[in-house]
């Protein structure tokens, strides 16, 4: 009774009130989102023995500071908390210089990242190119050939990488009854079961646009991309993860990534990393691919990353209201400012922004009640360039 008790008291609800019909919905999220484990079968990401997390920092008495969000003056604190923030971690040249943690979230849990996982895919299919085991101009079907006849069968692998996939495929994520709920059924993320992961990919046919001329944000691109470097690789998603990434990295916590009844992982949307951890992810990407001496990616990759890509398919794609003159490349979001800034971004409010002028990396985890909220969307990248500016 009184753990029962201690739990209620943290997150307002009794634990068995979350279940995988509404572990996505909030008040649940509030722990569901650090505990995703517990709702979908996962596969585990270790992390160097030993590692040891450092305490949650201020030094600079950054959460008291004092931002311009669209207008808006409120202090970074406050900015967090309205924002359904449940961590925000601020890197400064390689060193942690601030930390907020909500009441319900702790220092050393993982947090799933959603289509953050899209660009830490990448980052394996990047790794795999360096090492001629992936290119990324072969067609789909050179590492899945069961995709003949889907909307693949004549894609590029650099397709599935910018988005540009030409798919019969809408991302609805609150559609109770369509082809969402049975992508997300496949992937045992809601009730029901169903088709494996990949068989549902694969009945998805060709849009009426050719491959490559339009940004269109689809995930089942992603999870595809992530059986193509487990194929590429001869090694399990969350195995390439741990070697190619997570170790070198120096990450400090092991992660996750949820997986389907066949064992196929989510890498669309279902890892799970401490925020800290995944700052480093960002840290890494602003020194061209390498951290404390180790080199994951090859300087080339990351800047092919950080500036190739069309801006002609972004202007007439799904996102070009959140940053006008950006670009996709490679599962990472350019920015066009000035600054050189960068992102990965997940649904319900999560968020890896890098600023190369300014040396910073942020990373902002929530559990926003609705999936999508575009206007605070653009909040929070006004709310990233001025923590930037400030620091």
């Amino acid at each position: 009774m009184a753990d029962r008790t201690a739990f209620e008291q943290r997150y307002g609800f009794r634990r068995n009130e979350a279940t995988l019909a509404n572990w996505r919905l909030a008040p649940y999220s509030k722990w569901s989102f650090q505990n995703a484990g517990e709702f979908v079968p996962s596969a585990g990401i270790a992390c160097a023995d030993g590692a040891v997390e450092s305490l949650a920092v201020d030094p600079t008495n950054l959460l008291s500071q004092s931002v311009a969000v669209e207008g808006r003056r409120e202090t970074v604190a406050d900015f967090l908390q309205r924002s359904d923030t449940d961590a925000f971690v601020v890197m400064k040249r390689g060193e942690f210089v601030g930390d907020y943690f909500a009441p319900h979230m702790d220092l050393d849990a993982a947090h799933i990242v959603f289509s953050i996982s899209k660009s830490l895919t990448a980052i394996l299919a990047g790794s795999l190119e360096a090492d001629g085991l992936l290119d990324p101009s072969a067609p789909v079907t050179r590492y899945v050939p069961e995709a003949e006849g889907s909307a693949y069968g004549d894609a590029t692998v650099q397709h599935l990488l910018d988005m540009t996939v030409s798919v019969d495929f809408d991302e609805i994520y609150l559609d109770p009854t369509g082809a969402f709920e049975r992508y997300r059924r496949a992937m045992l993320w809601n009730p029901g079961g169903g088709e494996a992961l990949l068989p549902f990919i694969l009945t998805i046919r060709k849009g009426p646009h050719p491959h490559g001329g339009q940004f269109r944000y689809r995930s089942p691109n992603s999870d595809l991309l992530g059986v193509i470097v487990e194929r590429a690789s001869g090694r399990r998603h969350a195995e390439l993860m741990r070697d190619r990434l997570w170790l070198p990295l120096g990450a400090k916590r092991a992660a996750s990534v949820t997986v389907d009844g066949e064992g196929t992982a989510r890498a669309a949307g279902g890892v799970s990393v401490t925020p800290r951890d995944l700052a480093r992810v960002g840290e890494m990407m602003r020194l061209g691919g390498s951290i404390d001496g180790r080199r994951i990616l090859p300087e080339s990759w990351v800047r092919d990353t950080l500036t190739g890509g069309s801006a002609a398919a972004w202007k007439a794609g799904d996102f070009a209201h959140l940053v006008e003159n950006g670009r996709y490349r490679n599962k990472w979001y350019q920015t066009g400012f000035d600054s050189g800034a960068f992102f990965a971004i997940g649904i319900h409010g999560q968020w890896l922004y890098v600023d190369p002028a300014a040396e910073v990396v942020m990373v902002k985890m929530s559990s926003q009640p609705e999936p999508v909220d575009d206007p605070l969307d653009r909040q929070c990248v006004a709310f990233f360039q001025a923590v930037s500016a400030m620091l």
